[in-house]
């Protein structure tokens, strides 16, 4: 089953995921969105990373829904690792996960804006299968599929654009708040504020991949490595045409243990810039 299952996904048959998520949004973020009491969103780590009951609800409606899909999977959600962190030790088992951020960009959902999304990609065994980026307020959904390449409403996307960045088009980066980051990351990303290169922070992450992936962005600067935030815009920038490395030279692992930052670009040659950049050459 679970074979037949991930033949199926990988063949491009995913509009049943897509349908679970388009549901989970339909039945727990929209109807909350701009209508959340504060009672309702609580900080976990500070006032720039919250969580709202449309995060807790559209996690648990998602678990149900995957895991129906794909029996003998498992699901590692943002929220069911804030409460239970060796939840995240599944990403490195043998079995089919999930890899689920109800809503990303959490403080925009709270802010009434519509630059958040829903992040959900397939892995085994530390490899991405596909991954499903929905936007329900833009109504859009991006899909990546392994191999397949990568749709927006169905429609092929490519990260390449006309402008290179030798013709004096600057490269648009989006980076780490810098809540997220410590202070060597700090310093690399100090990196990009050179002629030619304009940094600004990110809001949603999965949407920042989107731009990329769509071309709309040159690359990403991130700090950190939680694989809910990243898992899904990394398949779909690849499967894109785009590329990504970390500091390091090295492919991000969604298993973790990365050298920080890495960046998500538009293709190679960008990506190896902003990591030159990143390392203070």
């Amino acid at each position: 089953m679970i074979d037949e299952f991930l033949d199926h996904v990988l063949a491009g048959g995913t509009t049943e995921v897509e349908e679970a998520i388009r549901k989970a949004a339909a039945a727990e973020i929209t109807p909350r969105f701009r209508q959340l009491a504060a009672h309702e969103v609580v900080e976990k780590n500070g006032p720039h990373d919250l969580v709202t009951v449309a995060d807790q609800a559209a996690e648990a409606h998602l678990t149900a829904s995957l895991t129906a899909l794909l029996p003998g999977s498992v699901v590692v959600g943002e929220e069911a690792v804030h409460a239970d962190p060796t939840v995240y030790e599944a990403i490195q088992g043998d079995a089919p996960v999930w890899i689920v951020d109800p809503v990303d960009g959490t403080r925009q959902f709270v802010h009434g804006e519509s630059g958040f999304c829903t992040l959900v990609a397939l892995a085994r065994r530390g490899e991405l299968l596909a991954s499903w980026t929905y936007a329900p307020v833009l109504d859009e959904m991006a899909v990546a599929v392994r191999g397949r390449g990568a749709t927006l409403n169905g429609a092929p996307i490519r990260s390449a654009r006309s402008a290179a960045p030798d013709t004096g088009t600057d490269l648009q980066v989006a980076t780490s708040h810098p809540d997220y980051t410590t202070d060597d990351q700090k310093r690399a990303l100090l990196g990009l504020d050179v002629e030619g290169v304009r940094p600004r922070p990110c809001g949603s992450a999965g949407l920042e991949y989107l731009a990329v992936a769509r071309g709309d962005l040159d690359a990403t600067a991130f700090s950190w490595e939680y694989a809910w935030d990243h898992a899904a815009g990394l398949l779909l920038v690849t499967e894109a045409g785009g590329a990504h490395t970390t500091i390091a030279g090295e492919p991000f692992r969604i298993t973790g243990g990365n050298a920080l930052p890495f960046t998500a670009a538009r293709d190679q040659a960008t990506a190896e810039r902003i990591r030159t950049l990143l390392r203070g050459r």
